[in-house]
């Protein structure tokens, strides 16, 4: 690709003055940037700053922060693969307008290094008076993905067949709920640092052109550490997530240039839970194939055990029935296929409250044969309506010296 110095103006006079605009706006974005890392350099450098510990307090030493930089997107990051989920999270997604394919080349890149300086500030101490606190530290982790008409618009360097989610059965969807060119998926201890640090992030979107298209809140309920967290149905969600071995093959790309990227499905999934939760406990049990109490499948006496499928009763009827979720969505019934799930709980109001599903694979093929099988004959349609949908491919983690998205341009 020329340097942005190179491009061609549009033919057209109207995508002119918005190109003209949108470089104005990034010149500006550059110069308050570049006043953030200046000043984040002041903070780290003065030992009397706001949020800096004091030696001989006997204060327990801070969790330290998880860092931005590295080979993946900190979100995903190995550390945090088999840490437990930070309890809120906010989702946000952008589109960006079409004018021409050089300019919004060049809009996208500097949104891209834009998003990479605010978010690896915002780790550390941060000049934002909203975001200091007395160790400095902000449990925060955040994940950019790229939704499938950009990458074709643009012609980025993305995995070949990334598309869209074919229609599913049953499906409700609200199109301003659901897909996007840009998503932003940013987890954090407290709703306090999301609320601020979207806002730093939408203003640096706002700045490359980019406009806003939703947002969902969500979180999770307080958790043991080690514990599966729960969903609103009572039961535990994500209890046969892949150990890094198996991630490695069916959630992380190929070696090459995706082998550090995946793919991330999101489904807005609303609950009628007080349907659900009125059932007898053991139809619940039987609907999910797993037991509430424990999260155990039917067939086994801990969480963790394997779900036998091919168990039978006495009577010859399976043990884990054939509509039981755990059955439908069981790796056996996709050559051992698994996908890494983080989802969060949402509460919109009544009768809004739910899932927010955001599963991560390789290929999201295999979401659509788990989705098909699903919507079919789970045992739980009667009590689960999809509002929303995206899809977005995840890009690789930034490096320290390098920014998000380096090898989208072929």
């Amino acid at each position: 690709m020329p340097p942005e110095s190179e491009i061609a103006p549009p033919s057209n006079p109207a995508a002119g003055h918005a190109v003209g605009r949108r470089r104005a706006l990034l010149a500006a974005g550059a110069v308050l940037a570049a006043g953030v890392g200046a000043a984040v350099g002041e903070l780290a450098d003065d030992d009397r700053a706001p949020g800096r510990a004091t030696a001989g307090t006997g204060a327990p030493p801070p969790e330290p922060p998880i860092p931005f930089h590295g080979a993946r997107q900190a979100a995903l990051t190995s550390a945090v693969l088999a840490a437990p989920q930070l309890p809120a999270t906010k989702l946000l997604a952008f589109d960006l307008p079409p004018t021409s394919a050089a300019a919004d080349r060049a809009a996208l890149r500097a949104l891209l290094t834009a998003w990479t300086g605010t978010l690896a500030a915002v780790v550390g101490p941060t000049p934002d008076p909203r975001l200091r606190t007395d160790d400095g530290v902000h449990r925060l982790t955040s994940l950019v993905g790229l939704g499938p008409d950009l990458a074709a618009r643009l012609a980025l360097a993305v995995p070949a067949g990334f598309a869209d989610l074919p229609p599913f059965p049953g499906d409700r969807l609200d199109p301003a709920r659901g897909g996007g060119d840009l998503l932003l998926h940013l987890c954090a201890a407290d709703h306090w640092t999301l609320a601020v640090v979207a806002e730093l992030a939408t203003t640096a979107a706002r700045a490359a052109g980019a406009t806003p298209r939703w947002a969902q809140s969500g979180f999770l309920p307080p958790t043991a550490p080690g514990a599966t967290p729960r969903n609103l149905f009572g039961f535990k969600d994500g209890t046969a997530n892949p150990d890094q071995d198996t991630a490695r093959q069916w959630v992380w790309g190929p070696p090459g240039p995706h082998e550090n990227a995946t793919v991330l499905v999101y489904r807005r999934i609303r609950m009628d839970t007080a349907a659900f939760t009125a059932l007898p406990g053991e139809a619940q049990d039987l609907a999910m194939g797993r037991r509430a109490t424990d999260g155990a499948p039917l067939t086994g006496t801990a969480e963790h055990d394997e779900p036998d499928l091919y168990a039978k009763r006495p009577d010859g009827a399976y043990v884990i029935p054939a509509t039981a979720h755990v059955r439908l969505t069981g790796p056996r019934l996709d050559g051992g296929a698994r996908m890494l799930r983080r989802g969060y709980s949402y509460d919109d109001g009544p009768g809004d409250r739910g899932l927010l599903f955001c599963a991560f694979m390789r290929d999201p093929a295999q979401f659509t044969r788990v989705q098909n099988r699903l919507a079919d004959r789970d045992a739980l349609n009667p009590f689960i309506e999809h509002t929303a949908s995206a899809v977005a491919y995840v890009l690789p983690g930034a490096p320290e010296g390098t920014t998000l998205g380096a090898h989208l341009w072929p």
